[in-house]
């Protein structure tokens, strides 16, 4: 886009990343906001020490300066000391022929921070796979830390009203029934 810059930034420092390396998506222009009225410590949080607008998104640029953008990051899980982008599960694991839909959400976890949790729901009809079969299925294709650890299998997944996927409802429902651990 004319006169808008893009970056791409290690979520953690903070640090410009080189293409094709995700991170938190940046943006700075002459049209960005200057923050929020009166909200002196709600604004700091807006922006980069060097004037970049965080936009609250993950993604990368490519070697031709294309953006791609894969997350939010506030979906984002940290397992381990390592980053995880619960739509990369997501697809992955809905690429299986009996599942219909599927979100991957992080749940607290006293060992890792956070557990990769991913709740199912199946194609009508299909055979049933176990629980063990869905996190092969993912571990062929995922690194290690990516799998996830517990898989869950629903009906329906929570909606609002315009039919948004609500993923605070599911990490409320899995922190209620104890999956938290």
């Amino acid at each position: 886009m004319i006169g808008v810059e893009i970056s791409i930034r290690d979520v953690t420092t903070g640090e410009e990343l080189p293409p094709n390396n995700s991170g938190e998506i940046v943006a700075r222009s002459r049209n960005n906001t200057r923050g929020y009225w009166r909200r002196d410590r709600e604004t700091a949080e807006l922006f980069t020490h060097d004037g970049f607008l965080r936009t609250g998104d993950a993604g990368h640029l490519d070697d031709e300066g294309y953006l791609f953008v894969t997350d939010r990051l506030k979906d984002m899980i940290i397992t381990g000391g390592e980053n995880v982008y619960p739509i990369e599960v997501e697809s992955i694991l809905a690429e299986h022929p009996s599942v219909a839909e599927v979100a991957v959400v992080g749940v607290p976890d006293k060992r890792w921070g956070e557990s990769v949790t991913a709740v199912v729901k199946l194609v009508d009809g299909a055979d049933v796979p176990s629980v063990d079969e869905l996190i092969a299925f993912s571990t062929a294709k995922l690194a290690s830390y990516k799998k996830p650890r517990q898989i869950h299998f629903v009906d329906s997944l929570p909606r609002n009203a315009s039919g948004k996927l609500l993923k605070s409802s599911l990490r409320t429902m899995l922190n209620a029934s104890g999956e938290a651990s």
